[in-house]
């Protein structure tokens, strides 16, 4: 049974995400989409409001789940008997600063392989940092998020 890992921090989650999500559950037996907390962004949902939306966005996929995650990833890959940490990539930007990471994942345990799934290219210039930014201008992102992130936006 092969088991994957899908760590980010989904604020908000995507069009781009979801559909990684869904080719992805396609690929393992086991899909663990984990919500993490990236301090160098500023956060529009909060890590429960993120798990949520993700859970409902995902509910149709039988063999995904969705969790938190605090720590290294490769700990909780281990915890969970996972073998292999998921990552989208949308240019050669996200592949430099994602290759690092994969590098030193692979440094603190090398029995856990990172994959890189491209997104679909009509997903590719969708950054949860602009949707951020194109939100607070007051632009329309409906098209861009799942129906649930739309629901939670107006909310808010």
């Amino acid at each position: 049974m092969t088991k994957a890992v899908f760590p980010g921090s989904f604020d908000p989650l995507t069009m781009g995400h979801l559909n990684l999500i869904q080719r992805a559950s396609g690929l393992f037996d086991e899909l663990i989409v984990t919500v993490g907390t990236n301090i160098s962004k500023r956060s529009l949902f909060t890590p429960d409001e993120r798990v949520a939306l993700i859970q409902e966005s995902v509910a149709d996929l039988s063999n995904v789940r969705v969790q938190m995650e605090s720590g290294l990833t490769v700990d909780f890959v281990k915890s969970v008997n996972a073998s292999v940490i998921l990552r989208g990539l949308r240019n050669s930007k996200d592949y430099d600063y994602e290759a690092g990471i994969a590098q030193m994942n692979h440094y603190l345990d090398n029995g856990i392989e990172t994959l890189f799934l491209l997104t679909d290219a009509k997903y590719a210039f969708i950054s949860s940092s602009l949707l951020k930014e194109v939100l607070h201008f007051g632009g329309d992102i409906s098209e861009l998020v799942p129906p649930a992130v739309v629901a939670a936006l107006a909310k808010k």
